[in-house]
């Protein structure tokens, strides 16, 4: 498909893997960041391994700018018959357009699916290309007559952008650890000087929980890139998959899919085997990319009491420390963090409602929220870990 706003020629693809992934990746490298969620291989990823694709409710069409042969903008849209595996919620929104006797799906979403990491959504040369991309996705879902459009987990940029174009701005909030001591912000050292920085009562929990995991005979084996063997790639995924059947769901992403990453991105993961009697019995994968790591997944097929905290933070916050890793972004919510260090930060997203009604609503509704987001951020803040004096 092909139309021409602004200069540019449109294209959409119902399959990543049909754009050119050195155009992709070129564009995502202007951006400054190179986690891997948006890289070429990771999308395609999603796709062909059928974790993300219509069979799922994800029908890509992914929409593209060009100028001859060179790629100005693009960006992952998704048209979804549901809202799982977003984690910027939008149920209530659908209840009320159900309550009203209104489809509320399809609608439209450019994100990373199963993916709650901030970051550019919308690729762009320049801010020019930028804007007519966000025209073109409104343009689009018009003519689509769909009810909504989502962009979830932007970055600044990508926020301005569809701020000036008029999309309702939503904030939520995540929790990051820096690897910056509070007060001379610099790297810390080791993982004593990193627990120095926390209060006592922290300081204390910790170790207790880690105490735990070591007199229960666990060790830990760490793994980075193609040194993740295919027999380590498929025990995570037993672990995965087991542990999101014991919470009554099926795991979202396919072994498929992380046989992509062992082959496609493999210097982009690091992963943490929890071994007792020299057997493996947990783990945790971890994202890596720029200097930040992301906390992903994890598993276990044994109970130890603190282990998914070894697991899921203390080691990977040691790691990181060992690294020079600046940053450890938690994933989605979860309050329990900040007592590990884990600070919060607001996350932002954009959203666009066809029913002029409901947009207003909406709108009214996001103030209200934003107020609370303010408050909450503000009462957290106070409940700071490290130690008195010390700024968060």
């Amino acid at each position: 498909m092909e139309k021409r706003p602004d200069d540019y020629v449109i294209r959409l693809f119902d399959t990543p893997g049909d754009i050119p992934r050195a155009a992709w990746n070129d564009l995502l490298d202007l951006q400054g960041l190179s986690s891997p969620f948006m890289h070429h291989e990771y999308l395609a990823a999603l796709h062909d391994s059928g974790s993300a694709r219509p069979e799922t409710g994800w029908t890509p069409q992914y929409l593209t700018l060009w100028r001859g042969a060179t790629l100005h903008a693009a960006c992952p849209l998704y048209l979804k018959d549901h809202s799982y595996g977003e984690y910027v919620f939008d149920w209530a929104w659908a209840n009320a357009y159900e309550q009203h006797g209104l489809p509320y799906y399809p609608k439209g979403l450019v994100a990373v699916p199963f993916t709650p990491v901030p970051g550019p959504r919308l690729l762009a040369r320049d801010a020019g290309s930028r804007a007519a991309l966000v025209r073109a996705l409104l343009d689009h879902c018009r003519q689509e007559q769909l009810s909504s459009l989502h962009l979830l987990f932007l970055s600044d940029d990508d926020a301005a952008a569809c701020e000036a174009e008029g999309l309702l701005a939503r904030e939520t909030v995540q929790f990051h650890w820096l690897n910056r001591h509070p007060v001379s912000r610099d790297r810390f050292s080791n993982w004593d000087d990193f627990l120095a920085s926390l209060s006592q009562d922290k300081r204390k929990k910790i170790r207790q929980e880690r105490r735990k995991v070591a007199d229960a005979g666990v060790r830990f084996r760490i793994a980075e890139g193609a040194a993740i063997s295919a027999e380590d790639w498929a025990f995570f995924y037993r672990c995965y998959a087991r542990t999101y059947r014991e919470h009554g769901n099926a795991p979202y992403l396919t072994p498929g899919f992380f046989a992509r990453m062992a082959t496609d991105l493999p210097q982009h993961w690091a992963m943490f085997t929890a071994e007792h009697s020299g057997r493996p019995i947990a783990c945790s994968l971890v994202g890596v990319g720029d200097g930040v790591a992301y906390g992903r997944y994890w598993g276990a097929l044994a109970r130890v009491d603190c282990l998914h905290f070894e697991a899921c933070y203390y080691q990977p916050l040691a790691w990181c420390i060992e690294r020079g890793i600046t940053r450890f972004e938690g994933g989605a919510q979860g309050e329990h963090k900040m007592a590990r260090a884990l600070m919060p930060v607001r996350t932002r997203s954009a959203h666009w409602l066809a029913h002029p009604s409901f947009s207003d609503a909406v709108e009214r509704f996001l103030a209200r929220e934003g107020e609370g987001v303010a408050q909450y951020l503000e009462h957290l803040e106070r409940r700071s870990p490290f130690r008195a004096g010390m700024p968060p």
